[in-house]
């Protein structure tokens, strides 16, 4: 994603751009995962991954042909679809309530272990080896293609999508058991979103760029994995109000400096704040989807995993945007103080409801 970001940018087009790149993929993503109760069980799970893996890699080899906003868009618009077809299908099943913590924490982990080398390494190497080779890589998640067959059997593919309770009234109780984990989860990946978008444009030099998007990569690893531990054992609410005060703190560090990198002080408190909102951005999605499991009961699992995701491709998208549209308007400074405030503004809310609960 940072690659095509970049390549829009080098096209013409400005943070705006960017941004609107990101945000026209997090909604197909979102688009995607709204439709996946009927996707799949018109297609069953064999022919939904084949087209989820396809929809993901291919597209990306047609940013070959342009690096106009319409073109790099339209294809921004194809993954996401992939793109959320691959993460409700990677989410549908999970371990018992005692382990889900770490069952969490291990999928957090295969999933952000990659992007910790290839997030960082992607923008150097474009602009080391060209562009082009970077997008014909990231073609490769169509090589998964193959692994429809045997994933497919392992769930035991029925044709039919997943089966817990639906309507008006059910909705609207779900979606008020999962205010609290969903908008500490959205703050975070708005931010989250803004980083990844942003980050090889604000640091300007492609190492600074690398080391900066590995500080926040490989922190999100290392706490999403380490947050399993902490869930099954203490309760994931307990841990997301220090997490996104840890978050508004790196925010805030990253605004400081954002507009003026030109000395070493402002380069390292830069990286410093990525790496602190790497540790919030880690652990605060292994803790929000087990807060949302416990929030919302058993019985309507797949649902909490769909909400989830969508909640999570929302904020992303949004975060982008905004914090496009509001450097564009007055600088990165403004717009990551905003989500600094943003993020301990929930971080307080979360802080006041386990404060009066301790009282009670």
């Amino acid at each position: 994603m940072p690659v095509a970001l970049l390549w829009v940018i080098r096209g013409g087009s400005g943070g705006l751009g960017a941004g609107l790149v990101t945000g026209v993929m997090m909604a197909c993503t979102v688009l995607a995962q709204l439709s996946m109760r009927r996707v799949l069980a018109g297609l069953g799970w064999r022919w939904t991954l084949v087209l989820g893996s396809g929809l993901l890699g291919l597209p990306a080899l047609g940013h070959l042909a342009s690096d106009r906003l319409w073109s790099v868009t339209a294809l921004a618009a194809l993954r996401g679809l992939g793109f959320g077809v691959v993460t409700v299908c990677a989410m549908t099943a999970f371990a018992g309530p005692r382990r889900r913590g770490r069952a969490i924490g291990a999928l957090g982990l295969a999933t952000a272990a990659p992007q910790v080398v290839l997030v960082p390494v992607a923008p150097w190497l474009a602009e080391r080896a060209g562009f082009g080779l970077v997008f014909v890589l990231a073609a490769l998640p169509a090589l998964a293609i193959p692994l429809a067959w045997p994933i497919a059997r392992a769930v035991g593919d029925s044709g039919r999508g997943p089966a817990d309770g639906s309507g008006p009234g059910t909705t609207a109780a779900l979606w008020r058991a999962l205010s609290g984990p969903i908008a500490a989860l959205v703050v975070i990946t708005a931010s989250g979103g803004a980083i990844l978008t942003f980050t090889p444009h604000i640091l300007a030099s492609p190492a600074l760029g690398f080391f900066g998007l590995l500080a926040f990569t490989g922190a999100a690893a290392a706490s999403r994995w380490a947050a399993g531990g902490i869930a099954d054992r203490f309760g994931a609410a307990a841990g997301i109000a220090p997490l996104l005060f840890t978050g508004a703190l790196g925010l805030a560090a990253i605004g400081l400096k954002a507009g003026n990198i030109h000395d070493a002080p402002s380069r390292v408190l830069v990286i410093s704040g990525l790496l602190l909102t790497g540790v919030a951005y880690g652990g605060l999605q292994n803790l929000t989807l087990a807060q949302a499991f416990t929030a919302a009961g058993e019985q309507v699992r797949s649902s909490v995993s769909i909400a989830w995701n969508l909640s999570f491709d929302a904020g992303t998208g949004l975060g982008a945007f905004a914090a496009g549209a509001i450097a564009t308007a007055t600088s990165y400074s403004t717009a990551f103080a905003l989500l600094a405030l943003a993020v301990g503004l929930v971080g307080g809310f979360w802080a006041l409801r386990r404060l009066a609960r301790t009282r009670h």
